[in-house]
């Protein structure tokens, strides 16, 4: 079975930087269908356009525009196409780098989705870095690339020690609601007191309800901002933000910027 070498993937290489030990690309995905293939090193994909699966030996997994995986060099797997066009933002590890800042490699195995929106934040800023190529890109980068991973370990760790079971319906929920949530309709969902949700939530997800919401509505949005056919103004409805103000001003207390001027750097236009 074929093995890809550092920096290399199925497509068209549209630009490259290399910074202390990690590989970031950006490529165009031409073919139908790859074939089976392992990677000498692991490596984080997003999908910034199109649609494709992702398949491995344990399963298939669905992959619209916005998505995150993790590839592990152990794991064999495969990409189709479900879109004419498809783009992909990679950030490629040599195994040593993971020695050299003391990250525990092993806590990688196997392949992920990552639907983590703070992961997806550090990502989408690690992107507006690589497009913006200037003489304070690359040191940002590599302090970006150490959230990246320390959080996704953190994470990964806290997986192992059983998180508890309605962490992630409570997850589906979040993601899937359109209206404005309340405790008590989570604890009724979920079987779980208002009480123990108020003390756990902070504790499993990082940070508090609110703020977790938001950053699930600018994970959503980050994706839809690879597209140049969406308005900022059907972003922030297809967000369920209330208008286009609250999406800036959302947008702006965890960029830093104004997805306006985010977009011009990443797109262009």
């Amino acid at each position: 079975m074929k093995t890809l070498t550092k920096g290399n993937y199925y497509g068209k290489k549209k630009q490259e930087t290399f910074v202390n030990g990690i590989v970031l690309s950006e490529y165009d995905y031409l073919i139908p269908r790859t074939d089976w293939h392992f990677h000498e090193n692991p490596y984080f994909m997003y999908l910034l356009q199109g649609n494709l699966y992702d398949v491995n030996k344990k399963g298939k997994t669905v992959c619209p525009s916005g998505s995150f995986l993790l590839h592990n060099w152990q794991e064999a797997h495969f990409n189709a196409k479900e879109s004419r066009e498809a783009r992909g933002f990679h950030i490629e590890f040599e195994r040593q780098w993971f020695d050299d800042n003391k990250l525990d490699i092993d806590l990688w195995e196997g392949s992920q989705r990552i639907e983590n929106p703070e992961l997806h934040h550090l990502l989408a800023k690690l992107y507006f870095e690589f497009k913006c190529e200037d003489k304070f890109s690359n040191v940002t980068i590599e302090l970006l690339l150490y959230q990246l991973c320390e959080k996704l370990n953190t994470k990964n760790k806290k997986a192992l020690n059983n998180e508890p079971i309605w962490i992630n319906p409570l997850k589906d929920l979040i993601y899937d609601s359109e209206e404005h949530l309340t405790l008590k309709f989570l604890s009724q969902e979920l079987d779980v007191s208002a009480v123990h949700l108020s003390r756990a939530i902070p504790k499993y997800l990082g940070t508090t309800l609110g703020d977790y919401l938001r950053q699930q509505k600018i994970k959503k949005a980050i994706g839809f901002m690879m597209n140049p056919k969406l308005s900022l103004t059907d972003i922030a409805y297809q967000c369920n933000f209330s208008d286009q103000s609250h999406f800036i001003k959302t947008f702006r207390l965890y960029f830093g910027k104004t997805p306006r001027s985010y977009r011009k750097e990443i797109l262009g236009c």
